[in-house]
């Protein structure tokens, strides 16, 4: 029909085979019910321990778990589960195992909670990767969230007190943040979060965590690493910041971090301890014009 009154054409739908798949992925566990819900192992050639103990490989922490519950490990093209005379045995698809081979798909539980076994090159790998990504990481930074590095900080504090290795936490929180906010929008404040969260990112060792645990706040857990080195690691990272360029909105301005830092001693021994005395040295770190890194204690 011509004339004003014809319809625009329409776009065609493209013929598509779904979506694209990435290359063979390693087979893996994955919590899918219970205690530890969405998180995830890899499967390699290295045994795989499970069990309530800190020393496990996928830790699960509940009741009804015992410290070392049961094994996964790859034998010729096959991998198999033992249980480890665990109080509530383990069970394949609803049958109790001592020993047993795992297919893909099979359901194991452990306790009260249940994981699924996805073999090798099974896409579900990819989608199952991607939800444990967005449950544990920060959406704007990329970093840890508050949860998971809370849950990783009580795993760490109990694993140093066991084998009498120290740790130290930093808080770091960045100075005067509301005001950037409020002059140049969220979308600038947020362009700044991310520089900084790439500033810690670059200043960790690979075995060390970083999270993003509240709005403009960072935290930084050191492995093996007392008060004087996690001091002048938080130093560093001070001066990174501060020599930094930020523009929000197009403008020219430094931007600072005061970073409060506090070793595993006593009387900071368990998470909350810890994170209460890291919290009080910021305190002081904005107290004493921010800018700057004070120590606990």
């Amino acid at each position: 029909m011509a004339g004003s009154d014809q319809l625009p054409t329409t776009q065609r739908t493209v013929y598509s085979d779904g979506p694209r798949r990435s290359g063979p992925r390693a087979a893996c566990l994955v919590v899918i019910h219970g205690e530890g819900l969405g998180r995830r192992v890899d499967l390699g050639g290295q045994p795989v321990l499970i069990g309530r103990s800190d020393e496990a490989d996928l830790v699960i922490s509940h009741r009804s778990v015992s410290r070392s519950h049961c094994q996964v490990w790859l034998q010729g093209d096959e991998y198999r589960i033992r249980d480890l005379g665990a109080t509530n045995p383990t069970r394949v698809n609803d049958q109790p195992v001592a020993e047993a081979v795992l297919a893909d798909g099979d359901h194991i539980v452990v306790g009260e909670s249940i994981l699924k076994f996805i073999g090798h090159g099974n896409v579900e790998a990819g989608y199952h990767e991607e939800i444990y990504q967005l449950a544990t990481h920060d959406a704007l930074t990329e970093l840890y969230n508050r949860r998971h590095f809370s849950e990783i900080l009580e795993r760490e504090i109990a694993r140093a007190h066991r084998h009498r290795h120290t740790l130290s936490l930093c808080i770091v929180d960045v100075d005067l943040f509301k005001p950037v906010n409020d002059t140049f929008g969220h979308i600038a404040g947020d362009e700044v979060l991310r520089t900084i969260a790439g500033i810690i990112r670059n200043h960790v060792r690979s075995d060390d965590v970083a999270a993003r645990i509240g709005g403009e706040e960072f935290a930084v857990l050191l492995l093996e690493t007392g008060a004087e080195a996690a001091a002048a690691f938080a130093d560093r990272l001070r001066a990174a910041v501060a020599a930094a360029h930020f523009a929000p909105g197009g403008v020219p301005r430094r931007i600072t971090v005061s970073v409060g830092v506090a070793e595993l001693v006593p009387p900071a021994v368990d998470r909350s301890t810890l994170m209460a005395a890291a919290d009080a040295a910021l305190y002081r770190a904005k107290e004493a014009g921010r800018d700057r890194v004070c120590a606990a204690g």
